[in-house]
């Protein structure tokens, strides 16, 4: 059911109609001409018009012009006699969705009010879908073009409004905390702060601190209370990565944590509750480790809700060309700089063991030490020009020279 804008200056035609659309449970609006349609339509939003084409003041061809304009995008739907045919295709080219001719077949009309609506919403829900995507790429600047990067952004826009722990595994340089980063923006803590911790970064004697605080006095140097970052991400995410350096010890506070809602802070008399989501990440094989004691086993479960892997970018070779042509622009300053389509189809040859961090510092390394406004494979590096395509170049896409001999269309 829609909100339907009918513009006819025939009362009696106009009465007849807006009763046969109000009886397919359609809320109408009437004008007597085009003007008053005009205004109807600047003052509510209508899912469908309805318009005859010769009225006084302003007709339909007119009122059909102006909305296109003013980029009013509602399907229209022209009244037509048999001697205004011409007119009705003249409506058609500027946009109408279809005609009816009159007298009109109830039908007929209960058809085409439906399709039309249905474009209507169908517009409306593709137009929300980019409105979406336009905010996810605003908040969220992940360049792909690969199924396997679809399928974690799928997830990710999946998860992202739970409170669900998360746990991104993948190799370094993969890009796990702008996920996690895409995790936080689309939940809906994103108002709150994302605080990032690197387990591995942090000196062993100062990580307790460090993620659950101390108060004044708890050691020696404690010169002041220190809040921690769970606390400090209360409300908000707290991405731990590299949580595979997590000691022993303080798996086991972490857990404590996780179950309870609580934190122990170094030195107070009792537990502090926080709120938090944590999202974890990895370069190590954890349950390798569990085999071998250096992680909880049951700490995994409870981080391993969500599990999110990342692919290498050996993985996903088509992305390579996005991704290249976007670290063009982010290190190129805005300066207009070209790739060599040599260059681009080695860069999709390589094995690219740093993964996406790799692809930027090569990229940026050219562009400065560059002679020209065009990237080419002579200017690259020696060991990029010396490389050798890998076992698994062949599944890659490739830009450049089709291959020698006879190609069928179904094999190309």
């Amino acid at each position: 059911m829609g909100t339907i804008l009918l513009v006819d200056d025939d009362e009696g035609l106009r009465g007849v109609l807006a009763f046969a659309l109000s009886s397919e449970g359609h809320t109408v609006i009437e004008a007597v001409n085009g003007r008053e349609g005009l205004d109807a339509l600047r003052a509510s939003p209508v899912d469908l018009v309805i318009t005859d084409l010769k009225m006084p003041v302003m007709d339909g061809i007119t009122l059909l012009r102006t909305m296109r304009e003013e980029e009013n995008t509602r399907p229209v739907i022209v009244l037509t006699a048999f001697g205004t045919i011409e007119e009705a295709v003249e409506a058609m080219k500027l946009g109408a969705f279809n005609y009816l001719t009159k007298p009109y077949n109830r039908d007929e009309l209960r058809l085409v009010v439906e399709n039309a609506l249905e474009q209507a919403r169908l517009r409306d829900e593709n137009r929300k879908l980019k409105e979406k995507l336009h905010d996810w790429r605003e908040k969220v600047p992940l360049v792909y073009a690969s199924d396997e990067m679809e399928e974690v952004v799928r997830t990710i826009r999946q998860v992202g409004p739970t409170d669900a722990s998360v746990l991104i595994t993948g190799e370094s340089g993969t890009g796990k905390e702008l996920v996690a980063r895409g995790i936080h923006e689309l939940s809906t803590r994103r108002d709150a702060p994302l605080v990032a911790v690197n387990c591995g970064a942090i000196p062993r004697d100062l990580i307790e601190s460090e993620l659950f605080g101390h108060v004044k006095g708890a050691f020696t140097g404690a010169s002041r209370e220190k809040r921690g970052k769970f606390r400090s991400a209360s409300g908000g995410t707290l991405f731990l990565d590299e949580i595979g350096e997590l000691p022993a010890d303080l798996q086991t506070k972490l857990l404590r944590v996780l179950e309870t809602g609580v934190v122990d802070v170094v030195g107070a008399d009792r537990p502090v509750p926080v709120d938090v989501r944590l999202v974890a990440a990895t370069n190590a094989d954890l349950e390798r480790a569990i085999g071998d004691g250096s992680f909880r086993e049951d700490l995994f479960y409870r981080l391993n809700v969500i599990p999110l892997r990342i692919p290498p970018l050996r993985e996903r070779r088509n992305d390579i060309p996005a991704l290249w042509e976007h670290f063009v622009r982010v290190h190129g300053g805005g300066e207009k700089i070209r790739t060599e389509p040599a260059l681009l189809k080695r860069l999709m040859t390589l094995q690219w063991k740093g993964n996406v961090r790799e692809l930027s510092n090569l990229c940026h390394r050219m562009i400065l030490l560059r002679e020209e406004k065009m990237l080419t494979l002579d200017g690259a590096p020696a060991e990029v020009r010396a490389a050798r395509p890998p076992e698994d170049a062949s599944s890659a896409t490739f830009l450049g020279d089709l291959p020698e001999g006879s190609l069928s269309l179904r094999d190309l």
